[in-house]
């Protein structure tokens, strides 16, 4: 199975792409409209989708945008998305990207994290 992972912003999305197989994230892309990404999971044939699901670090998403709410009542209409915790993932991704020299932006490094944990669990 091809797996998609994303990384939610109003602006932008970080996308990364792995397998079950290797069960291997890496960055993937940062896009900014909706229908790009059902393109790309046309496109490279992605079977699920894991999404990175915005709870705060007191353990609740009470606060959740309305638009991620949207975004992932949307989603849901295309693919099979499983929701993960992303807490801590920018900071992560930052400090991947800072100690690495890593070139990818930080939304698609966040990506990878994201669905690096759902790998790392399955």
């Amino acid at each position: 199975m091809k797996y998609l992972g994303i990384d939610w912003g109003k602006s932008k999305i970080g996308l990364a792409i792995g397998d079950d197989e290797l069960k291997i994230a890496s960055p993937f892309n940062i896009i900014s409209k909706f229908n790009e990404l059902i393109n790309i999971i046309k496109k490279e044939k992605i079977n699920k989708v894991v999404l990175g699901n915005p709870i705060k670090m007191c353990g609740t998403n009470k606060d959740c945008l309305a638009e991620y709410i949207q975004f992932y009542q949307r989603l849901k209409k295309h693919v099979g998305v499983e929701l993960i915790d992303e807490r801590l993932t920018t900071k992560q991704a930052l400090v991947l990207i800072r100690e690495l020299k890593y070139s990818k932006k930080e939304d698609s490094v966040s990506a990878m994290l994201i669905l690096q944990s759902y790998f790392d669990r399955i």
